[in-house]
Parts: C-alpha cells; sequence; structure tokens
C-alpha cells in the first residue's frame, strides 16, 4: 500500500541533541504536512524543570503526551510530522493508540556527540546537564514494528531522502540503518 503524503504520519525522535527539529521541518515540508514541533506543547511547569537542570518525570512526560496524541488526532485527515523524544515504548505506545500504524524515525547517535551538540545551541531550554538522564530513559526502538532507524550523524539531506523514500513506499518497517 502507497502512502499519500496528505495522511503522512510520522514522529521524529530520540534523545535531546539528535536533530529531530531540523529533519522534522524538512521532512514535514517535503511531505506536505504541518509539522508540530514537540517541544512547544511542554507545560510551563516542565520548561522550567528543564532550564533549571531538573529532569521530566514520567507524570510530566504523561500530561505532554496526551496532549500530543491530542493534536495528532485532529490531523487525521491532513498527517504531520511529530518531533518528540519519545524515548520509552509506552510513550511511543500512547501515540501510537491516537494514530494506528504511526511511525518513528529513531534518530540514534552516541552520549558524545549528544552532548557536544546540546553544549552548541546555549538558548534551547534543554542544558547539557540532562542528556544523561535522556540516554537512562531511552529504550531502543528499532525493534518495534513501524520505526526506521537512522544514524542522526548522517548528513541532513540524506536522513532526508531516506524518511521521505520510507513514507511514501509505505512499507510498515523500514530499513535498519547502521548507528553509531
Amino acid at each position: 500500500m502507497t502512502m499519500s503524503s496528505g495522511n503522512a504520519f510520522v514522529v521524529i525522535m530520540g534523545v535531546a541533541g539528535c536533530g529531530k527539529s531540523s529533519l522534522g521541518s524538512r521532512c514535514a515540508q517535503a511531505l506536505g504536512v504541518p509539522l508540530l514541533e514537540g517541544d512547544d506543547f511542554h507545560s510551563v511547569q516542565s520548561i522550567g524543570k528543564m532550564r533549571s537542570g531538573v529532569a521530566l518525570t514520567d507524570a510530566d512526560r504523561h500530561f505532554w503526551l496526551d496532549v500530543l496524541a491530542n493534536e495528532l488526532r485532529t490531523r487525521k485527515s491532513v498527517g504531520c510530522v511529530l518531533t518528540c523524544s519519545a524515548l520509552r515504548q509506552r510513550y511511543r505506545d500512547h501515540l501510537r493508540q491516537a494514530v494506528p500504524g504511526l511511525r518513528f524515525v529513531f534518530l540514534a547517535l552516541t552520549p558524545a556527540q549528544a552532548r557536544e551538540r546540546v553544549a552548541a545551541r546555549p538558548a534551547h531550554l534543554f542544558p547539557v546537564s540532562l542528556v544523561a538522564s535522556q540516554f537512562e530513559a531511552l529504550e531502543d526502538p528499532s525493534h518495534e514494528p513501524g520505526v526506521l532507524r537512522l544514524d542522526a550523524t548522517a548528513p541532513l539531506e540524506a536522513l532526508e531522502a531516506d524518511v521521505v523514500r520510507w513514507v511514501r513506499a509505505g512499507e510498515p518497517v523500514g530499513p535498519v540503518k547502521a548507528a553509531p
């Protein structure tokens, strides 16, 4: 089954610094669907916690995931690209309940690469001190259906091409790419 770009639903996921926003923006444009920047939907309290270097709890993330799931549901006829860390399988399953067949692109990189990238963006709400907590929470989704694993350090143009080709092909599970 070939998926038209008008109803494409893709979550660009991974730890802080993996490039979710950059890739998500490009993929949304290429697929002709809206971009939902997951960070824009955090509560004021969660943003304050992160800016203060305090890792979010599952309870903090549950509220956020509820909001994101609702945003996905409201776009069922249009599709979208969502950027969301989606670190744990239960978080991904929560989003899958909103849109059956939801696809995930996992941008994989090492803790050192993530720290370097986060340090290079000082104005971002997420400090370098929280990178380790992201890796502690991360449950690798590579074994789950509907997941395309990509090396986050690959050129952005190549990542975009891989995602767009995978989504347009309509394959339930994409090829496994080598990650760092």
